[in-house]
């Protein structure tokens, strides 16, 4: 007995909802179905299906088995499209979207050097500091960093970033070192617009604790804000890899190291684990690999 042959016969019969619909459906003899299950039946040792003569339906035994045999057809279905698209050059358009700093410094280089190598990819890149919904907005593949809410979504972790306060060398020579987040209280610190007060959080001793902090300017983009903290107008918060190239050039120095909250995953997220085009799939690897490269080489987060 073909096993495979005699599962897709198997499948095709629930859901053509009889044995001679599934013959009429897909070419096949009455006689040569009902030999199939007949077969796969006896096989398995189980009846399948709960015959009478004018319907079938399953029984909890094909039920079961019904679901385990669309995930094997699926499994071969996969993996023979694979190894087709392996064999071809990707093509077609991409569309991928990370937060605005994080995919101008890191997805945008890695984004390039893909095309470069595979000319007839194309890809629209959007930049966005929101999270965006993959499958209404037609995202092939997102950058998210944090916790991730949506368990429809498939992820790859490639790497963490962690959030900091830092100053300039000359805010700090002018105000001191903080010893203890409590003491931003009483320091400038530049904020993101909000509809209310502003806290930063930090941990110590285990336990996560907020403090309000206050100062004379806010803003709603981070690039801004970076060039104000560097022209020493207080402490900001910030993530690791938004400060990464001013730390490497000494123009912020991060504070209350031991006070930080645990480091932020960062994860290539997309909609679907089967079924990929090799574009999608192609684009994954690439990234994944650059990224965890680029990731690794920022400044230790401890």
């Amino acid at each position: 007995m073909d096993k495979l042959k005699a599962m897709t016969t198997f499948v095709q019969i629930a859901d053509a909802g009889s044995l001679s619909a599934a013959a009429r459906q897909h070419g096949q003899s009455l006689p040569a179905v009902v030999r199939s299950l007949a077969a796969l039946e006896g096989e398995l040792g189980v009846r399948l299906f709960n015959r009478t003569t004018r319907r079938i339906s399953l029984t909890d035994e094909g039920r079961q088995y019904l679901q385990s045999c669309r995930g094997v057809l699926a499994a071969l279905h996969d993996a023979e499209a694979a190894l087709k698209d392996e064999a071809a050059e990707p093509a077609g358009q991409l569309v991928i979207t990370a937060p605005v700093l994080f995919g101008q410094h890191y997805v945008a280089p890695a984004v390039t050097t893909l095309l470069q190598r595979h000319p007839q990819l194309r890809c629209r890149l959007w930049l966005l500091d929101r999270v965006v919904n993959l499958l209404e907005e037609g995202m092939d593949i997102g950058v998210r960093i944090g916790p991730l809410d949506d368990s429809s979504l498939i992820a790859r972790p490639v790497g963490q970033v962690q959030r900091m306060v830092v100053a300039s060398p000359a805010y700090l020579r002018r105000v001191g070192i903080p010893d203890h987040p409590r003491q931003l209280q009483h320091a400038q610190c530049l904020g993101f617009l909000s509809t209310g007060p502003l806290w930063w959080r930090f941990a110590e001793a285990g336990r996560s604790f907020s403090v309000p902090v206050s100062g004379a300017l806010e803003f709603n983009h981070i690039a801004p804000a970076i060039d104000a903290c560097i022209a020493g107008m207080g402490f900001a918060t910030f993530l690791s890899y938004q400060v990464a190239d001013a730390l490497a050039a000494g123009q912020l120095t991060p504070v209350l190291r031991a006070f930080e909250l645990p480091p932020r995953p960062v994860n290539l997220v997309y909609p679907h684990a089967r079924l990929l085009p090799a574009r999608v799939r192609r684009a994954l690897d690439w990234l994944e690999a650059d990224l965890r490269a680029r990731l690794a080489a920022l400044a230790p987060l401890g």
